[in-house]
């Protein structure tokens, strides 16, 4: 299947320092955030999840869970090619939090990101080979500096037979699809962590 992602985390602060520290979601504090979040739908309370299986639910449903100072959502329809579109609501509810999309799709090497603090964009970058970089907004994130530096060029293998071609983009997206989870959010979906 590969490593897909449709994730948004609103927090009040750090946010793999808080996600290292959560435990069992607060169900009240959760269905208020759905209700907050996605007024009208229904809500069903499902068996646990984790961050691994949380991050791609099927289309149409949305896994949620929320703790002091931070929330986290797994959505399909957050995985869209400008992050900085994220419709509005979900944006607000970022207000005086830090806010993170993060969004993989491995089949097509797609990846998107976006950063807002206290509901203002300040980072924002989608790109795949078949269609280059779709967004690049705001200055680059530290995690981002050895791929754009060339210092992490895309390593691909042709299949046999097919032309040489180079790799649309200087560096592949999915490893820093994986970089960008890792330092933005406190985990990784595929890869070895790091200690």
């Amino acid at each position: 299947m590969g490593a897909k992602t449709g994730l948004l985390v609103y927090a009040d602060g750090d946010v793999p320092g808080l996600l290292r520290r959560v435990g069992v979601a607060d169900l009240d504090r959760t269905v208020a955030m759905v209700r907050r979040l996605y007024p009208g739908r229904e809500i069903e309370q499902c068996g646990g999840s984790n961050l691994w299986d949380g991050v791609y639910p099927p289309r149409g449903t949305v896994y949620a869970a929320s703790w002091p100072g931070v929330e986290v959502i797994g959505d399909q329809e957050v995985m869209i090619d400008a992050p900085s579109q994220l419709p509005e609501h979900l944006v607000a509810a970022s207000a005086d939090r830090r806010l993170v999309l993060h969004a993989i799709h491995s089949v097509v090497d797609w990846l998107a990101f976006a950063v807002w603090e206290d509901g203002r964009l300040v980072r924002s970058l989608s790109l795949s080979p078949d269609s280059g970089i779709i967004e690049n907004i705001g200055e680059p994130l530290p995690f981002e500096l050895p791929y754009w530096a060339g210092d992490r060029p895309a390593d691909i293998v042709p299949w046999p037979g097919d032309e040489e071609e180079p790799y649309a983009l200087p560096f592949h997206p999915l490893e820093l699809g994986e970089d960008a989870l890792r330092a933005l959010c406190g985990f990784i979906q595929e890869g070895r962590p790091e200690r």
